[in-house]
């Protein structure tokens, strides 16, 4: 089963069953199991010692992995604070009075989700924490609320050259070959970043919504529903303790970024003469934002001991609410890790190379669509976009070496990146998007399922992009192409979308 199409099956069943049972946490299991009967020859002691030891035990001792379960429980923590001295409330009284539409709440969590490009995990998190007071009061449903964050984590990231993504890409490109340059020339043919910016612009303005989150957001603007399915998830106490004001929650925000972007320069080596743009390209991600997040909540816990809004006995309390907040997001990146090293291990990387390798030889002119849609399939099946790029960028210019001087490379580079960002937004085993449903207290399976339609158009529409990219290769030329192509489908759905006229103020 090595190295074949047997790989890819776990992340599938997974899949599978969490879009059909609604419950993700026995399906990823079922994956893991699977994927360790596979491995071990479905011997009874193999697969057990596959799936806990050189699996779950193995993924939670890796020290990346731990970094970003500990940055988790630190921005939960966060959370719990401006809650409870009352600067969430404050800022959403304070919104209500500048923000007076639905349209605005969501463009504005639009723009703040753009604003924190540094790391999607960041993102995620930080915006869902403060945006989620301004959407509510406007009913806007949390699934609609989980897929503006999503389409603005990764979509983001991997346009922003200052980035943990930039790091990412700009590792795996073969020696010898500028990293940081190769990912800044991808940009303008990142297609689906950049169309999904602009179509979530336009389903705001045009009030589109289809597919399942029209009844999310039907319910919620008709009945006060935010969250429609059944089983909501638990919001631990957020009952504000203090009097805050918006800058209870403004200052720590802004600790946060500051901190978290110093976290990671000083990673990368920036305190030793090496320049921020490469102590960017060199940063670990993990810890620099656990040294942030962690400064971060030091400077809130003492602004807050300082202005007396918090007692100490209060403050303390948020640490195990932060945690408790935090648990079912832990558990589903726990289980799907655990599933990626299942596929790993099977294979799945070497399968998906022989392929590529493969059909490069007749359709290089379609290659940029063709690679755009393995990547896609990838990194929906293994939930990561980053081992996505491990896999296809080295032999993408091992085909168009950047030596030649053509931009058909960094063309397939650039599919490779977005198919890779398309597939993560889609898999309900992503980080990423495991991420935006904790940021907005949205139940996951309704997340997944609300976003997919929209996260499959953008992806038709990129791919139609990359089609034509193949043949005209000017940057200009086809990135007006996919826009004026976005908005005329837009517009399309607007006109025979129902429900756009339940979205009028």
């Amino acid at each position: 089963m090595y190295g074949t199409f047997w790989a890819l099956l776990p992340p599938i069943i997974a899949i599978a069953l969490a879009l059909i049972t609604k419950e993700v946490y026995s399906s990823l299991f079922i994956g893991i199991v699977v994927g360790g009967l596979f491995y071990s020859g479905f011997s009874f002691v193999g697969t057990l010692t596959h799936i806990f030891q050189e699996g779950m035990i193995a993924q939670l001792t890796d020290a990346y992995n731990v970094g970003i379960l500990i940055f988790l429980v630190f921005l939960g923590i966060m959370v719990q604070l401006m809650n409870k001295a009352g600067g969430s409330a404050a800022f959403g009284q304070w919104a209500s009075k500048h923000i007076r539409t639905r349209v605005g709440a969501q463009l504005a969590t639009m723009a703040l989700g753009v604003l924190i490009f540094i790391d999607d995990y960041f993102n995620c998190l930080t915006v869902g924490s403060v945006m989620r007071p301004v959407t509510d009061r406007h009913n806007i449903s949390r699934a609609k609320l989980a897929y503006l964050i999503d389409a603005t984590a990764a979509p983001v990231c991997i346009i922003a050259p200052i980035s943990s993504w930039a790091a990412a890409v700009s590792v795996f490109a073969p020696d010898g070959t500028n990293g940081l340059m190769l990912f800044i020339r991808a940009i303008p043919y990142n297609y689906y970043a950049l169309l999904t910016l602009v179509m979530i612009i336009s389903i705001t303005v045009l009030r589109i919504d289809y597919g399942p989150m029209a009844k999310h957001e039907e319910n919620a603007i008709k009945y006060n529903d935010l969250f429609t399915v059944e089983h909501k998830p638990s919001e631990a106490d957020e009952a504000p303790i203090g009097k805050g004001t918006v800058i209870d929650l403004v200052l720590p925000i802004a600790s946060l970024v500051i901190c978290c972007v110093i976290g990671m320069i000083y990673t990368g080596g920036f305190f030793e003469g090496n320049g921020f743009v490469n102590s960017f390209a060199d940063s670990d991600a993990s810890v620099g934002l656990v040294l942030g997040s962690f400064m971060a909540l030091v400077i809130t816990l003492a602004v807050y001991w300082v202005r007396g809004i918090l007692k100490f006995k209060d403050s303390m309390d948020c640490l195990t609410e932060g945690f408790k907040a935090m648990v079912p997001a832990i558990m589903i990146l726990i289980l799907a890790w655990t599933l990626k090293s299942m596929t790993d291990s099977l294979g799945a990387a070497e399968y998906v190379a022989g392929i590529v390798s493969n059909s490069t030889a007749s359709i290089q002119s379609l290659l940029p669509a063709v690679i755009f849609i393995i990547a896609c399939l990838l990194s929906f099946a293994t939930g990561t976009s980053w081992g996505t790029f491990g896999i296809l960028i080295p032999i993408t210019l091992k085909v168009f070496p950047l030596e030649a001087g053509g931009v058909m490379g960094i063309i397939c580079v650039s599919a490779c990146m977005a198919g890779a960002v398309c597939g993560d937004h889609c898999s309900p085993i992503s980080d990423t998007t495991i991420m935006s449903s904790a940021g907005a207290q949205c139940n996951h399976i309704a997340h997944v399922s609300t976003q997919m339609p929209y996260a499959l158009t953008a992806a038709a529409i990129s791919f139609i992009t990359y089609v034509v990219a193949g043949f005209v290769q000017n940057p200009v030329i086809c990135l007006l192409f996919g826009v004026v192509l976005t908005i005329a489908v837009m517009y399309f759905l607007h006109r025979v979308s129902k429900t756009g006229l339940t979205n009028e103020e």
